[in-house]
């Protein structure tokens, strides 16, 4: 607990789930990116995210922005594994690109992304693993997406927002 400034009261303190995700995640890949936690494989210019793409992800930063996301993701719903996570960061698919015809179906997302990104997440501290359950976060990684969603709530000029400050 911590004073808030406007009443002298103690408020609660900004946990993840108090912010905008758009806004965390890129807060935290900004994060990071200058902790030099996670470093893009060579690969990754050659892969695409999932089997329904044709071709890689575009964004500079794209590595730093899914491991952020993924952090988001382990802590909200972990433990976690590989195949539920390739399952959220899927798509559905209809065919080509060209021809919508077919009717929709779920396609997965690149397991080998999911599964490199926890990895470096688990040798910078952030990420753990629950033998037979997956995935789940540290008491760093929590620290890091609570003490940037304080950040980011102050940051933002949203009215809804300010009780939470």
């Amino acid at each position: 607990m911590f004073l808030n400034e406007a009443n002298g009261k103690e408020a609660p303190m900004t946990t993840l789930y108090d912010v905008p995700p758009a806004d965390l995640i890129e807060a935290v890949a900004d994060k990071l990116a200058e902790e030099s936690a996670i470093e893009e494989p060579d690969w990754l210019q050659f892969t695409t995210t999932g089997v329904d793409r044709e071709l890689p992800p575009e964004q500079e930063d794209f590595w730093n922005r899914r491991a952020a996301s993924l952090l988001r993701k382990v802590a909200i719903d972990g433990p976690v594994g590989v195949g539920s996570l390739r399952t959220e960061y899927g798509d559905a698919k209809q065919g080509s690109n060209r021809y919508r015809v077919r009717p929709r179906r779920q396609s997965e997302g690149s397991g080998n992304i999911i599964r490199t990104a926890l990895q470096q997440l688990e040798e910078a501290g952030y990420v753990d693993t629950a033998e037979g359950e997956g995935r789940v976060i540290t008491g760093a990684g929590k620290s890091l997406l609570d003490e940037t969603a304080t950040e980011v709530l102050e940051d933002l000029d949203n009215p809804e927002l300010e009780r939470y400050a």
